[in-house]
């Protein structure tokens, strides 16, 4: 009688929660017909229209030697916004998970800035500090010091906009971990950094590497607050994204399209680490909690 009761005392739960048949397939097929129109044709066209010409035409369009200065400054501007943002993102998640102190909230909200603010503005705070007619313009052009139209330029706006991206991964799962551990290898007498090293980076190691991925991401494909600090300076200030602007408005389609493959490969890229990424972070979770991989 406990079984049958059982048994029937499911059944209401599990048809609340099961939907027919024919509306998952009506949800599957609405998502993948969306997925197909936004996303998998315009990726597919982008292939097709780079190699439309042949592939001669598209590796002549990716080795030119000012494609390949826009690659260069957008991996430099990558490889130094990135670490930068890195040790930013951990000093100010550990700052605001693990202690209470005056402006906390105003450091939350900074940290969101970038989100709130268009990437254009971004760019232009940025002229309206640092160009030739800007409050620190003169100064600089005293002192030799170029930082709009130059590279230092496209790496201040690189910043700006990739700030939030590791501090907001980690901020949450700080809070979500505590401080028990800390303060008890506190007590035992390790060193704040020992500690750091020990407890604090290993707990956060899944979703530290998940925010440097997203920051990657943002900060090679950034157009707005890049193009106006830039110049458009052929071979000196263009990034990869402004390069295929520029291809582009010169009606050199093919070769335009075949540098946004370049950008369309790294975004492919950067998109199946995140993948990989999150997988070995539930298969480490379960592991931690007993459960079969």
């Amino acid at each position: 009688m406990r079984a049958w009761s059982n048994e029937h005392s499911s059944r209401p739960a599990a048809i609340a929660t099961t939907e027919p048949a024919w509306v998952r397939a009506l949800l599957l097929g609405v998502a993948l017909l969306f997925l197909s129109l936004f996303l998998f044709v315009p990726l597919a066209a982008v292939f097709y229209e780079a190699l439309r010409k042949g592939v001669g035409v598209y590796l002549a369009a990716i080795s030119d030697p000012y494609a390949l200065d826009a690659i260069r400054l957008t991996l430099l501007s990558a490889a130094i916004a990135v670490p930068l943002n890195l040790l930013f993102g951990i000093a100010a998640a550990w700052a605001i998970a693990k202690f209470e102190f005056p402006g906390k909230s105003l450091l939350i909200t900074l940290i969101d800035l970038p989100f709130a603010v268009s990437p254009v503005i971004a760019g232009l705070i940025y002229v309206l500090l640092f160009g030739a007619q800007g409050w620190l313009g003169p100064w600089l052009n005293e002192h030799g010091i170029r930082i709009i139209f130059a590279v230092p330029g496209i790496v201040l706006a690189t910043i700006f906009v990739t700030v939030p991206f590791i501090a907001r991964e980690l901020i949450p799962l700080m809070q979500a971990q505590g401080t028990e551990e800390e303060e008890a290898a506190l007590v035992l007498g390790a060193s704040g950094w020992r500690t750091f090293w020990r407890i604090t980076l290993p707990n956060i190691q899944w979703g530290l590497l998940y925010g440097v991925v997203l920051c990657t991401a943002r900060a090679m494909g950034e157009f707005g607050a890049v193009s106006v600090v830039s110049g458009h300076v052929r071979g000196l200030t263009n990034t990869l994204p402004l390069h295929v602007e520029i291809l582009y408005n010169e009606y050199q389609f093919a070769a335009a399209f075949a540098c946004a493959s370049l950008l369309t490969v790294l975004a492919l890229v950067m998109l199946v680490i995140k993948t990989l990424i999150q997988r070995r972070a539930r298969r480490q979770l379960r592991l931690t909690n007993g459960e079969p991989a």
